[in-house]
């Protein structure tokens, strides 16, 4: 009886255990961009596009949605016809990454748009929206600030890890209280040793993007100050 009782005390750990350890693993699943994942939506993509005309299987936004929340994938478009179920990290599936589509206009390509950092923008917006105004710091451009996090409730300044680079990239404010993260230190790693012509006024967001599985969520347009030779948010 002994036995019986101590091999059904482990085998309820074991499967306790196993119960714990799953979430884990699922967790693991969903939050690691492959590039063989995107590479199979974009067969869907292009496959759907073929077939429909040029049409493209995105969901419909408003036309002042930032360029790189403007059109996310519909997969209920491409599925079960194209691929059998969304990427196991796509937002649709329980993951991190929204899937979605630059150059529209001229050669659609996939690429994610991290949803973690939704997730720390809206509990800053939270907390400036409980205190009433944003606390604005410093002056970093025309309109664009820093923020006093202290104000806030932070004990440190919150940041997001970037998907280009890994460092931690910081946040910033314009004066109509939209928050976006400071994609300079990964524009500066990026472009200080090539050697590209870049035209007055362009947005380099777009060599981010072209190097790189992801986009720029949340962000402002830069451009390069040839005088002082590193990235600066580009005024209009």
């Amino acid at each position: 009886m002994k036995w019986n009782v101590l091999a059904s005390f482990l085998a309820l750990t074991a499967f306790l255990l196993a119960g714990c350890m799953y979430p884990e693993k699922e967790l693991a699943k969903n939050q690691v961009p492959y590039q063989d994942q995107i590479q199979a939506v974009q067969t869907a993509v292009d496959s759907f596009r073929e077939d429909n005309g040029g049409i493209l299987p995105i969901k419909t936004k408003e036309a002042e949605t930032p360029i790189y929340q403007k059109y996310p994938i519909e997969f209920k478009k491409i599925t079960p016809k194209y691929m059998a179920e969304p990427p196991g990290n796509a937002y649709e599936n329980g993951g991190i990454f929204q899937y979605v589509l630059v150059n529209v206009e001229t050669k659609p390509a996939v690429k994610l748009f991290d949803l973690r950092i939704t997730d720390a923008i809206r509990d800053i917006k939270l907390r400036i929206k409980t205190k009433g105004y944003p606390p604005y710091k410093k002056q970093l451009a025309k309109n664009v600030f820093s923020l006093d996090f202290k104000q806030l409730g932070y004990e440190k300044a919150p940041y997001i890890v970037s998907p280009f680079s890994n460092q931690n990239l910081s946040f910033v404010i314009t004066g109509g209280a939209e928050v976006y993260v400071d994609y300079r230190p990964d524009l500066y790693q990026e472009l200080k040793e090539k050697k590209i012509e870049i035209k007055p006024g362009e947005d380099i967001r777009t060599y981010l993007v072209n190097e790189s599985m992801f986009v720029p969520a949340y962000s402002l347009p830069y451009t390069w100050d040839p005088k002082t030779n590193e990235p600066v948010f580009l005024e209009e």
